[in-house]
């Protein structure tokens, strides 16, 4: 059944596209990927940057809230691990983090064509399946009480 799970597209962009799409996103060599994110009320936002508002945020209001805290805060501390997520970029629909099968096919085809293997390296699709989804490490897991 497609509509059980939602979904959501993550790009991969080259080393210097990524730094240029966290730090001016304005950049003119983003423009085609504005321009489709803008037709499907989409925005983007770096992986890293949302794990550590994540720790931010737990940190903020108190770790007991967020039990993916200690998995994420060691995912940002680790230097292979920020490399990797610095580069992948969350595709957000109308605000949202996962959306219907249909909209995330109109914004995969839409977006296709600027996938080039150079600058927008590749693009992925996920869904909340748990079973498609990595489960948090035990040494992460906080004691059932």
């Amino acid at each position: 059944m497609s509509d059980r799970w939602q979904y959501q597209l993550r790009l991969y962009l080259a080393d210097e596209l990524a730094e240029a799409a966290r730090r001016d996103p304005d950049t003119p060599a983003l423009a085609p990927l504005h321009e489709v994110l803008e037709k499907h009320d989409a925005t983007m936002k770096c992986q890293l940057d949302a794990f550590a508002d994540y720790v931010a945020e737990a940190e903020a209001q108190g770790i007991e809230g967020y039990p993916l805290y200690e998995w994420t805060k060691a995912t940002i501390e680790d230097a292979v691990k920020r490399a990797k997520h610095i580069k992948v970029f969350t595709l957000h629909i109308k605000g949202r983090e996962v959306y219907s099968n249909e909209e995330a096919d109109a914004l995969e085809t839409d977006l296709q064509p600027l996938v080039d293997g150079t600058s927008i390296t590749r693009m992925s699709r996920h869904d909340t399946n748990p079973a498609n989804n990595p489960q948090m490490p035990e040494r992460f897991r906080r004691p059932q009480i």
